[in-house]
This record gives C-alpha cells, structure tokens and sequence, in this order.
C-alpha cells in the first residue's frame, strides 16, 4: 500500500472521529444524553483496537483498522441511532457479512499465532475450519448479545426475532467462509490479493508472533 492510500483511509478514519467527538459536544449542549451515550460509546470501541494493538506491541494494518471503525460506526451509530436498520432492509445482511469475512480473517490469523507461523503444524484445510469456528462462534455469541438486551433492557436488536436470529446466523456462516477460506489459500501460498494481502501485511510486521514462519507453502 503507497502513502497516498494510507494517507486516504487515515481521512476517512479521521472523518469519522470528528464525526463522534462532534455529535458528543452538540448532544452535551442540548441534553440529549442518549445520544452523548451512542456516540460516546461508538468511539470508544472504534479506539479500543489501537489501545490493545499498543499495550501488546501489536502492529495492526490500515485495513483491519479503517474496517473496525466504518463497521462500528456503521453499526451502533447508524444502525441503532439513526434507524438504518428499519430504514434499509439490506443494512443488516451487509454489516453482518462484512463482519462475519473479517471475523474468519481474524480467526484464521489466531489460529496462525497459535501454530507460530508454522504452515506444516495442521493441513491448510484444517487452519480453515478452524478459523470459520471462532468466526461462526463469535457470531453466534453476538447473537445472544442481542437477545439478553432484548430481554433485559427492553431493546429491538434482534427485529423479528427467529427469522432474524437465523438469517444473521446463515450470513455469519457465509461470511466466514469467506476469511476461513482466505486463510486456507495464504496457508497454500495461493495469494490472490486483498484479504490474502491483509493477512501477509499482519504476518510480515508482527514476525515476532510467527517464529516458526515458512515461505515456502506446503506442497499438494
């Protein structure tokens, strides 16, 4: 990735702090603590990445940051605040498959920590399941997020219900066979780009995680 880009995905992810730190101060002024608390919390979250990546000397890509503050943004913020998931039907499908595909990603690159960048401790195959386990699962936790605010505090997140509950969880499944599937192929040494590259980038500038790192790929 150039500088140009870099500098271009640092605007937007800027663009949306601004956006935050903004909705807070003019909430603040005309008492509208609710939404001092959405914005408040959106920006939190979206900042939580960098204080873990900095307190583990963790070098994260500009492509899982700018990723985690547009999902959150996109999610609690718009969705929740603003209504986007009554207003748009397909909001719900997006944010969950975007996040699912970034889950199996993360998934994939725990599991590669857990191996030490070893590509001959399990089949690529096997790094793939178990990647789109912790995706599916981390979806499925989220899931029952969404039905203890239901049920606690009065909440809507999970909209219909059953139907609901079951489409997020089979576009969960999608999603996540999507960032497994990634990882198998960088396992294989098959990169194609985009999510292969975001996973050498992670691998390349965090060696220290990946000691027993090959690059050369198994053989079929």
């Amino acid at each position: 990735m150039d500088v140009v880009q870099i500098q271009k995905r640092s605007l937007i992810i800027f663009a949306i702090w601004a956006v935050l730190v903004g909705e807070i101060l003019f909430s603040a002024v005309t008492a509208r603590w609710s939404m001092v608390f959405v914005a408040s919390l959106t920006l939190f979250i979206s900042i939580l990445p960098l204080l873990f990546a900095g307190r583990f000397h963790i070098f994260l890509p500009m492509g899982f940051l700018i990723w985690i503050v547009i999902f959150t943004f996109s999610t609690i913020y718009l969705g929740e605040a603003f209504g986007f998931y009554e207003r748009y039907w397909w909001w719900d499908i997006l944010l969950h498959g975007g996040s699912a595909i970034g889950f199996g990603l993360i998934g994939f690159i725990f599991v590669f920590i857990l191996f030490q960048g070893d590509r001959y401790a399990a089949p690529p195959w096997a790094m793939g399941f178990m990647a789109f386990c912790l995706a599916v699962a981390i979806g499925t936790t989220w899931e029952i997020f969404e039905f203890g605010m239901d049920q606690v505090f009065g909440m809507n997140m999970q909209k219909s219900g059953l139907v609901d509950t079951m489409s997020d969880l089979i576009v969960d499944m999608l999603g996540a066979s999507v960032g497994a599937f990634s990882g198998f192929l960088y396992v294989k040494g098959r990169s194609t780009g985009g999510l292969t590259s975001l996973i050498d980038e992670f691998v390349s500038h965090n060696r220290r995680l990946f000691r027993k790192i090959s690059r050369k790929p198994p053989s079929d």
